[in-house]
């Protein structure tokens, strides 16, 4: 009877294991049709899969992921939150890796748990991987996500214009302006998170001052 009862215990955390794992589908064609392909970790290169280059849309079933243009995390990357896209528009057959992200127990995006005040916070696998810029959709961290290491002159090569809402810089001081080729009004933050920013979706261009 104890012999059971310690399987039945061994077999109910395995399974609790398991649901917590995140799960991404991606899709050949727009609208999650043609061939599918479930990852549920971390996957560097697509090739494994036959899969480079091929996915126009995807569900996160759960967890979140960063997906890349290039093997191994590199190029731009775009990361997607639990939900239904059925296309990926910029990134449309561009995905050659991906990678469920670490989250925090708050909500939102959980990878650097410095304050949300402005305060440096400790830096995180962007700043490794060469992303001094974090944008978000949403405030509070929220929504798409694209992460930036050079000055960008216009937002809409990466379909993220005039809907940034907030930001978490890992390193450097970055000027965001409201025209594309750095115009318009400006605004400059230094290392630090922002839940909510003053120019809350009219960011178009932005560059490292320092």
């Amino acid at each position: 009877m104890k012999k059971f009862i310690k399987a039945a215990l061994l077999l109910a955390s395995l399974h609790q294991v398991a649901g917590q794992a995140g799960e991404l589908t991606l899709f050949s064609r727009p609208d999650f049709g043609g061939h599918e392909v479930s990852l549920r970790g971390a996957t560097p290169d697509l090739n494994q899969w036959d899969f480079n280059d091929r996915a126009s849309s995807a569900v996160v079933r759960s967890g979140a992921w960063e997906v890349c243009e290039h093997a191994d995390f590199g190029g731009r990357c775009m990361i997607l939150e639990r939900g239904e896209y059925p296309t990926l528009r910029r990134f449309d057959n561009l995905i050659s890796s991906a990678r469920e992200l670490d989250r925090g127990n708050r909500g939102g995006w959980g990878r650097d748990h410095g304050r949300d005040d402005g305060n440096r916070g400790n830096r995180n696998d962007y700043a490794r991987r060469g992303d001094a810029v974090m944008l978000f959709e949403h405030a509070r961290f929220e929504g798409r996500q694209v992460g930036v290491h050079n000055d960008v002159r216009t937002l809409r090569d990466f379909d993220f214009n005039d809907v940034v809402s907030s930001i978490v810089i890992t390193d450097g001081r970055w000027e965001f302006c409201n025209d594309a080729d750095y115009g318009g009004q400006c605004i400059t933050y230094g290392p630090g998170r922002y839940p909510v920013i003053d120019m809350n979706d009219r960011i178009s261009s932005l560059r490292r001052v320092r």
